[in-house]
């Protein structure tokens, strides 16, 4: 059985296997120390079968820009989960998991860049049908979702990430 919780700091070795095996890189691996370190983690869970960390999600804040009044935000990054663990749905429920424990903390909007085929079975659209971009200029991957009602009206502007991002080309 595969149980999902908050991390805890004897999983940080897990939690760094998974993502490099995840990404094939060591960038998310720094993306995730440095957000852990700064105290930017907003939600970070892992999944766990038999003592072992299979699956991690990170959230962290994010910033709109121009700002707006009440706008909280997180994004969700990075998602990774063991690849021969993909059809049991670790990814999905760490997901869904996160997107809870973020809008019981308040947040209101939650935005990923990722796959048009994954995250809108969650709730995410395209942002740029709410007037959002982002400091990387994506549009086609780039979704958001309401973790509250009404959170996206009358939204617009560019949703900026975490310095750590850029410092490690995430």
């Amino acid at each position: 059985m595969i149980d999902i919780r908050a991390e805890q700091r004897t999983d940080i070795t897990g939690i760094d296997d998974i993502i490099q095996r995840a990404f094939g890189s060591s960038d998310e691996v720094n993306l995730v120390r440095l957000l852990r370190d700064a105290g930017k983690s907003v939600v970070s869970l892992v999944a766990v079968e038999d003592g072992r960390v299979v699956g991690h999600v990170m959230f962290s804040e994010v910033a709109i820009d121009p700002p707006h009044d009440g706008f909280k935000g997180v994004g969700l990054a990075p998602l990774a989960v063991l690849p021969e663990l993909g059809a049991r749905w670790v990814g999905s429920r760490l997901v869904r998991d996160g997107l809870e424990l973020c809008r019981l903390a308040g947040y209101n909007v939650a935005v990923v860049l990722g796959s048009e085929r994954y995250y809108p079975r969650f709730g995410f659209s395209r942002a740029s049908d709410f007037g959002l971009g982002n400091e990387y200029h994506e549009v086609e991957y780039f979704f958001a979702m309401e973790l509250a009602d009404g959170a996206l009206v009358g939204l617009n502007g560019t949703v900026r990430y975490q310095p750590e991002f850029s410092e490690t080309n995430c």
